[in-house]
């Protein structure tokens, strides 16, 4: 059997079976979701970190392509009780290191009792506890990628949707998108430009959008300065709408904080209760950090009912509207699928700047 080797940070090393080789380290998190491992290893949100999933067997339904929310496989390294073949080659092809037959309730108590912690993974036909332990010194603190965003995003702009003049046109700053957001946009009729992490002012009024886009991604959303500052400069100009680390950044140019949980939100059966509605909708979630406090300039509209985080917010003096948790839900359930309908309505009466009524 092929050795391999799980380091948690404070040194418990866990032992379990090989499954594709190599050495690695990360952010260790966990999923409770137990279909749609396809759109979760490609999902870019899962950058630096190392994905355990406690649903008990990965890979029942094969590895199909049309199913991947990205062009490649982001986590750094697997952990899992059982994987399929079809899984393990599909993660050997791109050299991803798995591992399973290991306990992985006992790695998600962990987790939950220490938080999302550091790691060091090693596997192969003569890898000792040692080398994952020398994987989990090198490991680096999610919060130090400061260029993460970069791992990321696309280097230009690409253009998505109908080349139509009177389709809502969207600039979407890709931090991390996954691809269903851009479909769930292009399938609603929008002209989709998709921008840099990076992207300037001038750079998004060159599209001349209707709506500036925030995306999801990875790490801490302090690290994302250049999508801060154009949030703040844009806020009152153009509507607003951000998913999940767009949501942190959106809250971080108005005026907000946003801050590490212990373990974060990752899986496909998360309560949302929208306090305006009083109804509760299961959504889709991927995020190690939250808002703390919105505020002035944002109102919580939604909350986590677990936690009470905030999971929605809107703008009180501009068109602004963002949701924490996936609406795109791939995988997961569509009872939030409207949130693209709300954001593309705000291109049909642009919100302008608050000037006082002459006298």
């Amino acid at each position: 059997m092929t050795a391999a080797y799980v380091a948690l940070e404070g040194g418990h090393v866990i032992e379990g079976r090989g499954r594709a080789p190599g050495t690695a380290n990360g952010e260790i998190v966990f999923t409770t979701a137990y279909t749609g491992y396809e759109e979760s290893l490609t999902d870019p949100s899962y950058e630096e970190q190392v994905l355990t999933f406690s649903y008990p067997l990965i890979g029942n339904y094969g590895v199909r392509e049309e199913r991947f929310e990205s062009d490649r496989i982001h986590p750094r390294a697997v952990v899992a009780r059982e994987l399929t073949e079809s899984v393990t080659d599909w993660l050997e092809s791109e050299g991803v290191p798995a591992m399973d037959h290991l306990d992985t309730r006992e790695i998600v108590t962990d987790i939950r009792e220490g938080g999302a912690m550091k790691c060091g993974i090693a596997v192969g036909e003569s890898v000792t506890e040692e080398d994952a332990l020398a994987e989990l010194d090198d490991c680096v603190a999610m919060s130090d990628h400061a260029e993460i965003g970069a791992q990321v995003s696309v280097g230009e702009a690409e253009e998505y949707g109908p080349d139509d003049p009177e389709a809502p046109s969207v600039a979407l700053i890709d931090c991390g998108v996954k691809g269903s957001i851009i479909s769930s946009l292009v399938e609603r009729g929008a002209s989709v430009s998709v921008l840099p992490y990076d992207a300037t002012t001038e750079d998004v009024l060159e599209t001349d959008p209707d709506l500036l886009f925030i995306s999801n991604g990875p790490g801490d959303p302090a690290n994302y300065e250049a999508a801060v500052a154009l949030v703040s400069e844009l806020t009152g100009e153009v509507p607003i709408a951000g998913i999940c680390l767009g949501q942190q950044i959106v809250a971080r140019a108005l005026g907000g904080t946003t801050e590490k949980m212990a373990f974060g939100h990752r899986g496909v059966n998360q309560p949302v209760l929208d306090l305006d509605s009083k109804r509760v909708v299961m959504t889709t979630q991927n995020h190690g950090y939250t808002v703390g406090d919105p505020g002035d300039r944002l109102a919580v509209a939604q909350v986590n009912v677990n936690d009470d985080t905030p999971e929605g917010l809107v703008g009180t003096d501009a068109d602004v509207i963002t949701r924490q948790y996936h609406p795109e839900a791939n995988p997961g359930p569509h009872d939030s699928l409207t949130f693209f309908d709300d954001v593309l309505a705000m291109t049909d009466a642009q919100s302008q700047p608050t000037v006082p009524a002459d006298d």
